[in-house]
């Protein structure tokens, strides 16, 4: 018998109500079909394939084929085929010649173009008239191309936000999921704090922040592990480096582990000594615009209304020029998911999202900082599910 604690997952059987769901977006668009592409690219690629499937796409391409009735298809590469069937949800799993490599040969596949796949299943190609596609954002202009060779008479339809939509509420088993997730991020977090100290190297600062989260059960990371230091925090957006911290530094983090396909996002600035008294006022603005903002996250509220809350904190401590981006989003299988509620989106909250409230202050003179925590919104007060100190002191 296995020591290993139980682990929270998706059952199977919530994946046939999410394909329900998407098959009645087919009707509401007037669609034929629907392709979903996903890709291994980790901050938006793999999204379609793992809520439709629960298979986490590697290396080759994948979609997800949605007809009005039935089950969908899993249309993947040569290499992908084998670990689509062991891995994913969807039973009809089918090696696809526009995701095959042309120079490549897999002399044991049975690769079929999308064109006979249809046939197969009593679709005549040119019968389909409006095709919906989600994903496709991220589409090579290649494999367009193939798609729409494939289907000639067909009005290709973006329906990538309202797929996207689909995600926005969570049920139990994705809330418990998300906590998993944003434990994970906890425990990165706390490895940081340890290993942070004067002389060491940014990078050995990542590699205790990954090493902790692998082993609290992270698969992989929803963006790149940021630690940036000193200079480094200045841009909203940083790789790791051999710079050293200094006595005096503050260090910059960002960590978004993926747990089961969904993730959790804590961003933070570790003061180190005694830095100067302008970056510790700027990181009490930023902790109590956050306080602010998440006080706000109510059912039927629109996001905006929230994100505008913890913008004019900022701006009226004389940092507004600094607020360089909208922070506040939904988290799931994109650690940066829609809806993101900036100034000009109207979406409104609803119960059961789960939200990021990121309060950014970039391109300073000082350098830039970063607080980040996600909040399950609620019928009551909203449920902060990350338990990281915001204001972290080595």
């Amino acid at each position: 018998m296995s020591d290993l604690p139980e682990r929270p997952t998706i059952p199977a059987d919530e994946f046939p109500e999410r394909w329900h769901m998407v098959q009645s977006l087919l009707v509401e668009h007037e669609l034929d079909l629907l392709v979903a592409y996903a890709d291994d690219r980790a901050t938006f690629g793999a999204a379609h394939a793992r809520w439709l499937a629960d298979f986490p796409v590697h290396f080759e391409p994948c979609c997800v084929l949605v007809l009005r009735e039935g089950d969908p298809l899993m249309l993947v590469g040569p290499e992908s085929d084998e670990y689509a069937r062991l891995r994913g949800r969807i039973a009809d799993v089918r090696v696809l010649r526009e995701l095959s490599h042309p120079d490549e040969d897999y002399p044991h596949s049975v690769i079929e173009s999308l064109a006979q796949v249809l046939a197969d299943l009593g679709i005549g190609a040119a019968e389909v008239r409006r095709a919906g596609l989600a994903g496709g954002g991220l589409i090579g202009a290649q494999l367009m191309r193939a798609l729409e060779s494939a289907l000639p008479a067909a009005e290709w339809v973006d329906v990538e936000n309202a797929a996207a939509g689909l995600r926005a509420r969570k049920s139990e088993a994705e809330m418990a999921v998300v906590r998993e997730a944003y434990r994970i991020a906890d425990a990165g977090i706390e490895a940081a704090v340890e290993a942070i100290r004067p002389n060491v190297t940014e990078r050995s600062v990542a590699a205790a922040i990954e090493a902790a989260m692998r082993d609290a059960g992270a698969e992989g990371t929803g963006i790149d592990t940021i630690v940036a230091s000193g200079p480094n925090t200045r841009p909203i957006l940083a790789r790791s480096t051999f710079r050293q911290i200094g006595a005096n530094d503050t260090v910059l983090l960002t960590v978004a582990p993926r747990y089961e396909g969904y993730h959790g996002a804590i961003g933070r600035l570790v003061t180190v000594g005694d830095p100067p008294a302008e970056i510790r006022q700027a990181l009490d603005v930023a902790i109590e615009a956050q306080a602010a903002a998440a006080s706000a996250l109510r059912p039927g509220v629109e996001g905006r209304k929230a994100e505008a809350i913890g913008r004019g904190i900022v701006e009226k401590a004389g940092l507004g020029e600094a607020f360089l981006y909208s922070g506040l989003h939904s988290v799931g299988v994109i650690e940066f998911e829609p809806p993101i509620f900036g100034p000009s989106s109207p979406a409104e909250l609803a119960e059961d999202m789960v939200i990021s409230i990121d309060i950014p202050m970039f391109n300073t003179a000082w350098g830039g900082l970063r607080v980040e925590d996600g909040f399950l919104v609620t019928s009551d007060a909203p449920e902060r599910l990350s338990t990281a100190p915001s204001r972290i002191a080595v």
